[in-house]
């Protein structure tokens, strides 16, 4: 039995067009649009119709950049892909791309595995993975062929954390010219993880333990300076560069130029570096620590800089970096040395809403808007055309978006896993009202209606900005 929805009278926005249009879905998928009122789209029949008058008909966001369940530190990040997943639905988002993990001394499959065994029949929205690539030798350059062809075409390198996930520049030039021949997108964290813990060592021996002082021994000139180093080295290699979570000017000046020399290197920032900064962690009573993450927060002057970046085409995508710890009992690990504090901020649910808010403020317009939450982290990880857009074929991966509804972000309301809000109080215009997930609603005018299972494992083709 085939199922339709139309979706009527909103303003369809997508990354290239905004148009009042209808919207014909059909088993899961989208099968027309119309504009609203003519005789095309009067003359579609469903079993429901949903009411987008006044809305924005917007696809489903693409949070490129999350970690659920992930270990740090002694303790693991508090959103399982259950809670996670329902909360980014929440917040609009319809597919993520968390992070598996390869442990040193183990393989990429056996990493593989165990977060499969961790997402599957949990998740409330359709997911796939990224490898964090930990041990580079013989026999992982040869399982990245095998893990491009299956569907999980990129991988995440560290010039951060030594002793943990950090990579030297010969590891990382061997997987960049592995990802070079298969076609796989390397993913760097680029901080001087090295100096930082030279800096780190300093700070503590000084007896400078607060939060505040992670910002200040994790230099913007350090993420500059390994964001340099690692663009020269994909170069050599002759393989694109994907820079998670840019924090610094100096860093965006550096991905600028690469940019403009005609290279494919490509940058993400996230929410937390466009709205907050060094003040956060400054907060006194050990309040700072919940804004503890790597890159870490910059002072507020960089954010003019970030939000440049997107609108330029320097940076290109927005995602979170979702990593929750609790307020208690797991930031409080640092209390008393800031090196302690697991390194993240909580925000899947979040970022379609800031970011509209940037559309508010005049950061953005809003087809970026559109672009940098879903079209484009689709097409960098090779999920347009089945993500990331409203258009006949796509998942009907679809937000219905009241753009004048107010609310206020706060840990009393967010469905997030996690005791704190990273924006308490923050006073936001522009809300989800209704998701559809493959055509499944899954919130419904502000209900949830979905379950874990519904969202399934999606491989992945490889970057679309490459030819």
């Amino acid at each position: 039995m085939s199922s339709r929805t139309v979706i009527r009278g909103g303003l369809v926005i997508t990354a290239s067009d905004e148009i009042h249009a209808d919207v014909l879905i059909e088993d899961g998928r989208i099968a027309a649009l119309a504009a609203s009122g003519t005789p095309a789209a009067a003359a579609w029949t469903a079993e429901r119709t949903i009411d987008a008058t006044g809305k924005y008909v917007i696809p489903g966001g693409v949070d490129a950049h999350t970690h659920m369940e992930l270990p740090f530190g002694g303790t693991f990040a508090s959103d399982t892909f259950e809670t996670g997943t329902r909360a980014a639905a929440w917040g609009g988002t319809t597919t993520i791309v968390d992070f598996a993990v390869q442990s040193v001394g183990h393989t990429l499959r056996e990493g593989l595995d165990a977060w499969h065994a961790k997402a599957e029949g949990n998740c409330a929205i359709d997911y796939g993975f990224h490898m964090i690539v930990s041990d580079v030798n013989q026999e992982t350059l040869k399982e990245m062929d095998l893990l491009v062809a299956e569907g999980v075409t990129s991988f995440k390198q560290f010039m951060a954390y030594p002793g943990v996930f950090y990579s030297d520049d010969g590891q990382i030039l061997r997987a960049m010219q592995r990802s070079a021949e298969n076609g796989g997108l390397i993913m760097m964290h680029a901080e001087n993880g090295i100096a930082i813990d030279v800096l780190v060592e300093q700070a503590l021996a000084r007896g400078e333990t607060d939060p505040r002082y992670h910002g200040e021994v994790r230099k913007a000139l350090l993420e500059a300076e390994a964001t340099h180093r690692a663009i020269k080295l994909a170069q050599v290699a002759g393989a694109p560069l994907y820079v998670v979570h840019v924090s610094a000017m100096e860093a965006v000046a550096e991905l600028a130029r690469a940019r403009d020399q005609g290279l494919n290197v490509f940058g993400e920032t996230c929410p937390q570096y466009l709205f907050l900064s060094t003040d956060n962690l400054a907060e006194p009573d050990f309040e700072g620590s919940k804004y503890v993450c790597s890159t870490p927060l910059r002072p507020k002057e960089h954010q003019a800089h970030l939000w440049k970046g997107l609108r330029t085409n320097d940076l290109q995508v927005v995602s979170t970096d979702h990593c929750p710890f609790c307020f208690v009992g797991q930031k409080e690990l640092g209390r008393g040395d800031f090196s302690k504090i697991p390194n993240g901020l909580p925000g899947v649910e979040n970022r379609m809403d800031l970011l509209h808010q940037a559309v508010v403020d005049g950061h953005l317009s809003r087809r970026r808007w559109i672009e940098i939450a879903c079209a484009t982290p689709a097409r960098m990880f090779g999920l347009y055309g089945k993500k990331g857009t409203i258009a006949p074929g796509a998942d009907a991966d679809v937000v219905i978006y009241d753009p004048t509804a107010e609310q206020v972000i706060s840990a009393d309301t967010h469905h997030m896993n996690v005791d704190y809000s990273a924006y308490e109080g923050k006073r936001i215009t522009g809300r989800v009202e209704t998701v559809l997930s493959r055509g499944e609603i899954v919130i419904e005018q502000r209900e949830f209606k979905g379950r874990a299972g519904h969202g399934t494992y999606t491989p992945r083709s490889t970057c679309q900005y490459l030819s």
